[in-house]
């Protein structure tokens, strides 16, 4: 049987890349975990707007002499404004850490001699940061709980095997690209993995509906040729799907400003991954579980070739 690219020939390359990448991903996350934010961390978040052009460096070096450790200097906008992520300090008793965004302001006024206008002060206790630690987790755990039943019921067992496996290879390769990269890991973050679960989701479940469709029709057919047949028939779908996402999440990045960068970088990431894990990890999933026609044949309904039950009487 001739395909337009035969996808199953690569399945074992692929698997090897795969299983490198969730494995380096792994250890990455055990040795560096993620660059946690303020959001899980919890600290002090200041925002303020310079009367003149200011340079990040300069402020870094000048919270460094003040005693300030492991900030965040970044633009926020314009070259005037000024974005500081500052953790709870050690050397500052637990009550004080409360007003850091203060003493980070006062700070920043008497080191640069210009005026400057705050526009957001923000404080995350850590007892909330570890609180929202723990929902996420449990959230994308309930997420691919509820993906296997979903999947299982409305498919079969294999499939939804397969869906759940490439679900955690995106997730844990997402993750592990942000843990190698060393870029804060927030709740705009964590939105972007459960989107990416949602987005993955969706692409497996398409390619599966053809993949079944295919094995009832071609009953005679290798299951590595059904669904080589199945997803050169998605493809086009896919990688259009694909694009014009890709194209609204890097004008999101590009445009959306600071606060939502890394939720766009989050979804770019698990759109290119979950695209090929929709071809390569989900579908091979079902041939190293010996996918076959029995496993998705229509149940005859009781007495359907009894004759006499077919004429009514």
């Amino acid at each position: 049987m001739d395909f337009e690219f035969d996808f199953m020939h690569y399945r074992k390359i692929a698997a090897r890349i795969s299983i490198g990448l969730v494995l380096l991903s792994i250890v990455s996350l055990a040795v560096n975990q993620v660059e946690w934010g303020l959001d899980f961390t919890g600290g002090s978040l200041v925002e303020v707007a310079y009367e003149n052009p200011v340079d990040p460096e300069e402020i870094r070096g000048h919270l460094t002499e003040a005693g300030y450790t492991g900030h965040v200097v970044q633009y926020f906008g314009s070259d005037r404004d000024i974005l500081v992520r500052i953790p709870p300090q050690k050397n500052i008793e637990s009550k004080e850490n409360a007003r850091l965004g203060d003493r980070v302001l006062e700070s920043l006024k008497e080191s640069s001699g210009q005026n400057i206008e705050l526009r957001r002060s923000e404080f995350v206790g850590p007892a909330v940061g570890e609180e929202l630690t723990n929902q996420g987790g449990i959230g994308l755990m309930t997420a691919l709980g509820v993906v296997l039943l979903y999947v299982a019921f409305r498919f079969q067992l294999k499939f939804a095997i397969g869906a759940v496996v490439a679900l955690f290879h995106d997730v844990m390769i997402t993750l592990g690209i942000f843990s190698i990269a060393r870029w804060d890991f927030d709740l705009t973050v964590l939105a972007a993995l459960l989107a990416v679960i949602g987005y993955s989701l969706n692409d497996t479940i398409v390619v599966s509906d053809r993949i079944r469709e295919n094995f009832r029709m071609m009953r005679r057919t290798k299951p590595v040729d059904v669904i080589n047949t199945s997803l050169n028939q998605t493809l086009g779908r896919t990688l259009v799907t694909s694009f014009t996402t890709l194209i609204v999440l890097i004008t999101l990045l590009v445009l959306g400003g600071e606060l939502i960068s890394g939720f766009a970088i989050g979804l770019i990431i698990g759109v290119l991954v979950g695209t090929y894990s929709s071809i390569y990890v989900a579908s091979n999933m079902l041939i190293v579980l010996n996918i076959s026609q029995e496993d998705l044949a229509i149940p005859e309904k009781e007495g359907a070739d009894d004759p006499d039950l077919m004429a009514g009487r």
